[in-house]
């Protein structure tokens, strides 16, 4: 199913809430910040062309990294996702900041 996941699918979701299902089952409120495409990642012969999502948490979360399942328009329930999470980089420490890279 990962392997059918393009941007496309990700437009619909950007500056969107959505929700994040975390490893234990619990879900975790997010907002899809940005979505980019990464043509110079892309291998021979590969049909989709590689993209990353980052997304923030809605509220403080101990989450770090793992798979995790999402939503996603037209292709429903994304399981075994792996959600990293990335610094806070000057923005609000007490959220959480994530990225999903699909190559």
């Amino acid at each position: 199913m990962l392997q059918q996941v393009h941007s496309h699918h990700f437009q619909p979701l950007l500056g969107q809430t959505s929700s994040l299902t975390l490893p234990d089952g619990s879900s975790l409120p997010v907002r899809i910040e940005s979505l980019a495409q990464t043509p110079r990642s892309k291998l021979p012969n590969s049909e989709r062309m590689p993209f990353s999502v980052e997304f923030n948490s809605l509220e403080s979360t101990d989450f770090v990294d793992g798979l995790c399942a999402l939503e996603v328009p037209e292709l429903g329930r994304l399981e075994g996702v792996f959600v990293s999470r990335i610094p806070p980089m000057g923005r609000d420490p007490t959220l959480g900041y994530f990225y999903i890279a699909f190559n």
